[in-house]
């Protein structure tokens, strides 16, 4: 059987929810596209983020840990996919559309620079007066301009909708700056779900890492209310703690967070009733929320994860020394940008800012690359 676009269309239009976005209403791309055969929209700009550079680059990009300190632990990469898989479970039980939804997960990190948060907060403090650095607009700037893939037009011209998931991806840490996406809206329930999404992985993978790690231990969390409420759902008394257990646990964990953001956003569309896209993204509030019990217990456990475990001696050396890395690599190309490839050089020749030119360079870089550059350009003994 030979599936073309339009019945995957239709079946969207069937059984997707009123308030779920339908491919086929899109506003479409900046450059107009013939459509293709038998993939979506959605699906085409899901398929072309999977094909970039920069997305295979997060394979080599910091979480937490610098890819140096071990295989096991989660990259930028293994960080994405676990998002995309949390959205799309999310989006196929409200009723939205998955295809956007993982869309907009797998491109979320692809701004992220070498090193994590240690890296883009050098970059934005280097960039001062020079437009500053944000992995949002980043990721954004990625997929409409730096990535070179079509001969017709720069970037992935993208659909509308993922662009504005992209600028409007947003957690507690990092807040959306939506300029020229309608910033007085919400986003769409695709967008939305694209958060907690991300909060849901990180938090589970960042406990799961600091356990696996030993920088945090099972006695450390004893009184988290998180930590008590998972030990009491799978019997475990806290004696001998193992690999399974720790999988249990993690395992436990994204279930009933997965599970709380679904009733609760299920509480609030009931409550709300939106009957399309826009109704959703004109409500007072996002729709998208945990219940207030779990985002306390959450802030809890975030609380516990940044005093314990992002601010433990072992993780604030990995971010000096990023820090060290970043800054330095920055200084050494702007007083001398001959010093860039060649092709990255053809950019200045093109007027382009030179700050921007050498900030978009280094946030491209993966750690080990931005570490085998900076041995190159200041250890004498290293061949360059």
């Amino acid at each position: 059987m030979f599936v073309l676009r339009e019945e995957y269309e239709e079946r969207e239009a069937r059984f997707l929810a009123p308030y779920g976005f339908k491919s086929r209403e899109s506003r479409g791309r900046a450059v107009p596209e013939d459509e293709h055969p038998y993939r979506t929209a959605f699906q085409r700009d899901r398929d072309r983020i999977l094909h970039t550079t920069a997305f295979r680059r997060l394979e080599y990009k910091t979480q937490v840990f610098v890819i140096y300190e071990g295989d096991y632990y989660r990259t930028r990469l293994t960080h994405t996919l676990e998002v995309a898989q949390i959205g799309r479970t999310m989006a196929r039980a409200l009723g939205a559309n998955e295809d956007l939804v993982e869309a907009i997960c797998l491109a979320h990190d692809l701004g992220h620079p070498p090193f994590g948060h240690a890296g883009e907060s050098t970059l934005n403090a280097l960039m001062a007066g020079h437009g500053g650095f944000d992995h949002n607009r980043q990721s954004l700037r990625i997929v409409d301009f730096l990535e070179q893939r079509f001969p017709d037009f720069r970037g992935l011209n993208l659909t509308w909708e993922v662009r504005e998931g992209i600028v409007k991806h947003e957690t507690e840490y990092d807040i959306a700056d939506a300029a020229g996406f309608e910033p007085e809206k919400r986003g769409t329930l695709e967008a939305q779900l694209a958060n907690p999404a991300d909060e849901i992985a990180y938090n589970a993978h960042d406990l799961d890492d600091g356990l696996r790690s030993g920088l945090i231990t099972p006695r450390d969390l004893d009184g988290i209310v998180w930590w008590e409420r998972l030990k009491e759902s799978i019997g475990w008394t806290g004696d001998h703690f193992t690999d399974l257990i720790r999988h249990r646990l993690i395992r436990r964990f994204i279930g009933l967070l997965v599970t709380d953001l679904l009733t609760e956003t299920h509480r609030r569309l009931e409550m709300w009733g939106p009957d399309s896209p826009e109704a959703v993204r004109r409500l007072p509030e996002n729709v998208v929320a945990f219940s207030p019990e779990v985002q306390r217990m959450n802030r809890e456990l975030k609380t516990f994860l940044l005093e314990r475990f992002y601010r433990h001696p072992r993780v604030i050396r990995m971010q000096k020394k990023a820090e060290r890395v970043v800054a330095e690599l920055f200084q050494a190309y702007v007083a001398e940008p001959a010093q860039l490839p060649l092709e990255v050089q053809a950019r200045l020749e093109e007027r382009e800012d030179l700050y921007r030119v050498v900030c978009d360079y280094i946030a491209g870089m993966t750690d080990r690359f931005a570490l085998q550059e900076y041995a190159k350009m200041f250890d004498p003994y290293e061949r360059v």
